[in-house]
C-alpha cells in the first residue's frame, strides 16, 4: 500500500468514526440525566468487551499486547475521559462540549512531538488553526460562561487526547486493534463496577436498548479510531474527527429544514477545507521527502 493510499484509507475510516461517535454522544446526552455514570459505563463497557471477544474469536486476532505500559496508560486515560465527558454532557449543552472537543487536534499536535517523535510542520499548524476557526463559526452566537461543566469538558478533552496519542504509539509498534478496544473498556468496567452497587437504578427495557445501541456504536467508533490512528498521525486524524460537526449541520438542514446561516456555511467550508488540506499534506509528504533527497 502506498503512503498516499494509506492516508486516504485512514481518512475514510475517520469519516465512518465520526458517524458512530456522534450517535454514541447523542445517546449519552439522552440518558445521562437519568442514571449515574457508573451504571451507564459499566453496562456499556461489558457489552463492548463481549463484542471484542466475539470479534477476536471470529478473526483469530489475539488480545495480548507487547506494549503493556502504554496500554495501561491508555486504559487509565480512557477511564478518566469517559468520566469527564459524561459529566460534561450532563451539565452542558451539546455545543459547549463540542467546543472543547474542537481543541483536541491542537492538544494532539502539541503532544505528538514529545510523545511520538512526530514534529508538527508549520503547514499543519496553519491547517489546524483554520479548522478551529471554522469550528468556532459553527458555534451558536453569544458569549459562553465558564463553570464546573466546562472544567469537566476541558479535563475530558485533555485525557481523551492522551488516550488517542497512546493508541497511536501502540499502533506503530503492533497491530492489535481489538486489544486496544478490549483493555480500556475492561478498565472502565472494573472501575465503574466498584461503584455500581451504590448507584444502581432499575432500567426499563427501552433504556436497556439505548445502552445496547450505545455500546454497539462505541465499539465501532473505537475500533475505527484505532485503525485510523495506525494509518494517520494523531494531529491529522483528530481534525478529521471534527467532521461530525458538519454532519450535524447537514442533518439539521436536510432532515429538519434548518437552513444554515452565513457563519455556519463559512465554518463548514473551513472545517472541510482544513481537513482536506491535512490529508493532502500527509499523502504528499513522501513525494516531498524524495524530491528533497
Amino acid at each position: 500500500m502506498t503512503v498516499s493510499r494509506t492516508a486516504l484509507v485512514g481518512a475514510g475510516l475517520v469519516a465512518l468514526y465520526t458517524g458512530a461517535i456522534a450517535a454514541a454522544d447523542g445517546i449519552t446526552k439522552l440518558v445521562a440525566g437519568s442514571y449515574a455514570a457508573p451504571q451507564l459505563f459499566a453496562l456499556s463497557s461489558g457489552l463492548v468487551i463481549l463484542l471484542s471477544l466475539g470479534a477476536a474469536r471470529k478473526s483469530g486476532e489475539g488480545l495480548r499486547v507487547r506494549s503493556r505500559g502504554a496500554m495501561a496508560l491508555r486504559s487509565v486515560l480512557t477511564v478518566l475521559a469517559a468520566i469527564g465527558f459524561f459529566q460534561a454532557f450532563r451539565l452542558l449543552p451539546f455545543a459547549d462540549v463540542f467546543l472543547f472537543i474542537a481543541l483536541v487536534p491542537l492538544f494532539a499536535a502539541a503532544l505528538s512531538g514529545p510523545a511520538l517523535g512526530e514534529p508538527v510542520r508549520p503547514a499543519v499548524w496553519a491547517a489546524l488553526t483554520v479548522g478551529v476557526v471554522g469550528l468556532l463559526c459553527l458555534m451558536p452566537a453569544g458569549r459562553m460562561t465558564f463553570d464546573i461543566g466546562h472544567l469537566w469538558a476541558l479535563f475530558a478533552a485533555l485525557t481523551g487526547t492522551g488516550s488517542m496519542v497512546a493508541a497511536r504509539y501502540i499502533a506503530r509498534v503492533e497491530r492489535v486493534p481489538l486489544a486496544q478496544v478490549f483493555w480500556p473498556n475492561l478498565a472502565v468496567m472494573i472501575c465503574m463496577g466498584v461503584a455500581l452497587p451504590f448507584v444502581w437504578q432499575p432500567m426499563p427495557l427501552a433504556d436497556l436498548g439505548w445502552v445496547a445501541a450505545y455500546a454497539l456504536f462505541l465499539f465501532a467508533a473505537r475500533w475505527l479510531s484505532v485503525e485510523a490512528l495506525r494509518l494517520l498521525p494523531a494531529y491529522v486524524a483528530t481534525p478529521l474527527m471534527n467532521l461530525q460537526f458538519v454532519w450535524m449541520v447537514a442533518i439539521g438542514w436536510f432532515g429538519f429544514g434548518e437552513l444554515p446561516g452565513a457563519a455556519t456555511l463559512l465554518g463548514v467550508t473551513l472545517v472541510v477545507g482544513s481537513s482536506m488540506w491535512l490529508v493532502a499534506d500527509e499523502a504528499l509528504l513522501p513525494a516531498r521527502r524524495t524530491a528533497q533527497a
